[in-house]
């Protein structure tokens, strides 16, 4: 099985019907995420926020946008719940494998399956729970700028 980084780009923060979320999109080296996918991710994402838990905790959290090497792209909106626990919001393009109901990269469904992303998406989970750590759990007060403000470097992603 054949595996290469890909490339990852932080567009900044987002605030989508209250939440306010870090950007991530993860892409193709030669091929950057095209604008009508990005747009059409962007559509759906109030829908997917839709579905988070609002219960005192801060409304923040990231999303990423991940488009694959073939005709899928992925929508993953991770939303803080608890203090301390993450959920996932899902939305897939153009992968039939996922149900999708055909390959185009802008027609976005909801995933209903368990999964929570793949390797080069966690990538991004593992700077994301150090970063609420240190900035919302240890401090004496929470700092939920400086947590927005704390991205994971840009560049290659998935070693």
């Amino acid at each position: 099985m054949a595996f290469s980084d890909k490339d990852l780009r932080t567009p900044g923060p987002v605030t989508v019907d209250g939440w306010q979320l870090k950007r991530y999109h993860i892409d193709q080296p030669e091929r950057p995420i095209e604008p009508e996918v990005e747009k059409a991710a962007y559509d759906v994402l109030p829908a997917l926020l839709a579905r988070a838990v609002s219960d005192g905790t801060p409304a923040a959290g990231w999303v990423v946008l991940h488009r694959g090497a073939d005709t899928g792209a992925y929508l993953l909106a991770y939303t803080w719940v608890w203090d301390n626990a993450l959920q996932v919001h899902i939305s897939v393009a153009g992968q039939p494998v996922l149900d999708c109901p055909d390959d185009d990269p802008t027609h976005f469904v909801e995933l209903g399956r368990r999964e929570v992303g793949c390797v080069w998406e966690l990538a991004v989970l593992e700077h994301e729970r150090a970063a609420w750590v240190r900035h919302m759990l240890l401090p004496a007060s929470p700092d939920l700028t400086g947590y927005l403000r704390d991205t994971r470097a840009e560049g290659p992603v998935g070693h």
